[in-house]
């Protein structure tokens, strides 16, 4: 929900966030090779499992940093109001 209070400026850290996937990719790489000659099979499978998840959310960042920026609200858009009816 927007409360009015964002910064204007404010931006994702994608490209810090690539280059953290990059870093964790490496290790996880590392990981399972070094599992894997070291004759510790489940390790390996765990770091893997790992490297597949990194190279998903590398992905995923990727795309974001090619969509570009988006439509954000200005400072001439009022912030939204909370619901009125709230369950909890």
């Amino acid at each position: 929900m927007r409360t009015g209070s964002e910064p204007t400026t404010a931006r994702s850290a994608l490209r810090m966030r690539f280059w953290l996937s990059v870093w964790g990719l490496v290790w996880a790489v590392f990981g399972t090779v070094a599992f894997a000659l070291a004759g510790r099979p489940g390790w390996a499978i765990a770091c893997g499992v790992l490297w597949l998840v990194i190279t998903a959310d590398m992905a995923m960042i990727l795309r974001h940093i090619r969509q570009g920026p988006h439509y954000q609200p200005g400072p001439d858009i009022p912030p939204y109001r909370p619901p009125e009816n709230r369950r909890g």
